[in-house]
C-alpha cells in the first residue's frame, strides 16, 4: 500500500508540471480504468500489481487514448499503454513483469477471439462495422454488446446460405 501511495504522489507532481495533464484526476476506484471523457484515471490500491496496472492507465492518459473504431483498435491501445507504463516504470522506479503485460493482454486477445467467433459453426469471422461481424464460413451476421466490463453476449442477425 505504501509503494501505491508514494506512486499517486509522484504522479500527482508529474501532472502539476506538465501544462497538458492539468485536467487530469486520479482517484480510488474499485477498478482500473482510463476516462477520457472525465480526464481521470481511476486506480484500486489494494489490488496485486496496482503500480504496474496504475502506470498503465497513466500511459492511456498519456497517449491520449479515446474511442476506437474496430475491435482489434483496442488491442492495439492496450499494447500501447503498457509499452508506455514499461517505458514510465523506470522514472517511477516500479517494476512491471513481462508475464503481468502478457497475461493482461492476454484477456483482451480472448475477448477478441470470442467476439469475432460465429455463433452458428465456430469459425472465425471479420468486423464489419463497429460490433458487429461475419462469418466467413456460413455467412452468418451478428452484433456483439460492449462487454469489456460484463458477460459478452453475441446476437444472431442473419444467416445466409451460401
Amino acid at each position: 500500500m505504501e509503494k501505491i501511495t508514494s506512486l499517486v504522489k509522484s504522479l500527482k507532481s508529474s501532472i502539476a508540471s506538465e501544462p497538458q495533464l492539468h485536467s487530469l484526476t486520479l482517484k480510488k476506484g474499485e477498478l482500473f480504468s482510463w476516462n477520457h471523457t472525465a480526464c481521470a484515471i481511476t486506480y484500486n490500491p489494494e489490488v496485486e500489481n496496482a503500480e504496474a496496472y496504475l502506470l498503465h492507465e497513466f500511459g492511456h492518459a498519456l497517449l491520449k487514448h479515446k474511442e476506437y473504431a474496430q475491435d482489434i483498435e483496442l488491442l492495439k491501445m492496450e499494447r500501447a499503454a503498457w509499452d508506455k507504463a514499461a517505458e514510465l516504470a523506470n522514472r517511477f522506479n516500479v517494476k512491471i513483469k513481462e508475464d503481468l503485460i502478457e497475461s493482461a493482454l492476454d484477456t483482451y486477445r480472448d475477448w477478441l477471439h470470442s467476439r469475432s467467433t460465429c455463433p452458428t459453426c465456430g469459425a472465425t469471422g471479420i468486423e464489419t462495422n463497429k460490433q458487429q461481424y461475419k462469418c466467413i464460413t456460413c455467412h452468418t451476421t451478428w452484433h456483439v454488446n460492449e462487454a469489456r466490463d460484463c458477460s459478452l453476449r453475441r446476437y444472431t442477425t442473419k444467416k445466409h446460405l451460401a
